[in-house]
């Protein structure tokens, strides 16, 4: 037990100060190799995938700007986003009831790409044409992020 305490003073007094400026996760500010290899680019975009499964108008558009923030802090062409309405996040996909139509078109435009479940569609009477033009209706929401993980997608739950 005695040993074990001076190896452990031993190396948090002798080597640990070399390490204290390294941080473990590298920064912007420090300098570290921030992003991991290979680096965002145009031919290896980071793809990113969030989830709206949320009404709450508040709700909807942090989610909304966090997709933004995530498209500025990579740049347009570093990065793939896709947003994946589910469950009450369908309303905000619905060219008749999304209380942030003009901000999904907005996503569209810039080539955001938002998913529709066609599963939380049938649930609530809604057909594919309900939705706003240009989003994608896929056959089950949740499914659809298993699936966009394994294909090397990175789920983000805002």
């Amino acid at each position: 037990m005695r040993f074990a305490l001076i190896a452990m003073l031993l190396f948090t007094s002798v080597l640990a100060p070399a390490y204290a400026d390294k941080p473990f996760f590298g920064t912007i500010a420090s300098g570290g190799p921030y992003f991991a290899d290979p680096q965002p680019s145009f031919d290896h975009p980071r793809k990113i995938v969030l989830s709206l499964s949320e009404s709450d108008p508040a709700r909807v558009n942090e989610v909304l700007n966090n997709v933004g923030n995530i498209q500025r802090f990579y740049g347009a062409d570093n990065v793939e986003i896709a947003l994946v309405a589910y469950g009450p996040g369908i309303h905000s996909v619905l060219s008749d009831q999304s209380p942030v139509v003009e901000r999904i078109k907005g996503l569209l435009a810039i080539g955001i790409h938002i998913l529709a479940c066609k599963a939380t569609l049938d649930t609530i009477h809604k057909s594919p044409g309900d939705v706003i033009a240009g989003v994608e209706v896929v056959p089950n929401g949740l499914p659809e992020l298993v699936e966009l993980q394994m294909r090397g997608w990175i789920y983000v739950r805002p």
